[in-house]
């Protein structure tokens, strides 16, 4: 999340992906470098202990929000 919130105070378009039970983190931290509203892409918590197949399910979920937010930069 910090390498996002940084290439985007660079200049460069940034889509930070978050799982839920870190979302509340990630954006203290973004108010923290005056990014307040900086939009997260949400998936469900965990990741580390789902199968490939729902990895892929919920990668198909995040990627629009992905491009909406790479498009809006």
């Amino acid at each position: 999340m910090y390498d996002g919130l940084m290439i985007e105070q660079r200049g460069k378009p940034a889509a930070v992906i978050c799982t839920d039970q870190f979302i509340s983190s990630a954006r203290m931290t973004a108010q923290t470098f005056g990014m307040a509203g900086f939009p997260f892409v949400r998936i469900l918590h965990p990741i580390g202990r789902v199968s490939e197949k729902e990895l892929a399910v919920r990668a198909d979920v995040a990627l629009p929000q992905v491009l909406a937010i790479l498009r809006e930069s």
